[in-house]
């Protein structure tokens, strides 16, 4: 599955997810779960869309115990962002140490498809 197919999607996603709204995700039922995997405008995948949800129940969780969800993420990367100046994409690493912690940490608390990888798309540049 590539990036752009899922960009392509975000719209469809956006709508089919409540607009992303976490406290409405935490609470879906078995019901909008079988709605969710007859949306052809989503990658109906059981595994991803009980994913969305228990991320969305993580998130919440995460959010409650720190002062904020944003505090938590920025902790990895010392409050700063990441600007790399990378010349060649094959210079691009797949990960770092930071993307191992937070994706280490992220799993931990109950997330799930979180990897290092991921994890530095999110916070590398």
């Amino acid at each position: 599955m590539s990036w752009l197919t899922i960009l392509n999607k975000r719209e469809n996603y956006r709508a089919a997810f409540d607009g992303f709204d976490a406290e409405l995700i935490a609470r879906y039922t078995d019901k909008k779960v079988g709605n969710l995997l007859a949306d052809p405008g989503i990658v109906r995948n059981r595994l991803k869309v009980a994913a969305a949800i228990q991320n969305a129940r993580a998130f919440l969780e995460v959010r409650d115990k720190s002062a904020s969800f944003d505090e938590f993420l920025w902790q990895f990367v010392d409050g700063r962002p990441i600007q790399n100046r990378w010349k060649a994409l094959k210079e691009v690493p797949a990960k770092t140490p930071q993307s191992d912690a937070m994706s280490k940490e992220l799993i931990g608390r109950g997330f799930k498809f979180v990897g290092s990888t991921i994890c530095y798309a999110f916070i590398g540049r």
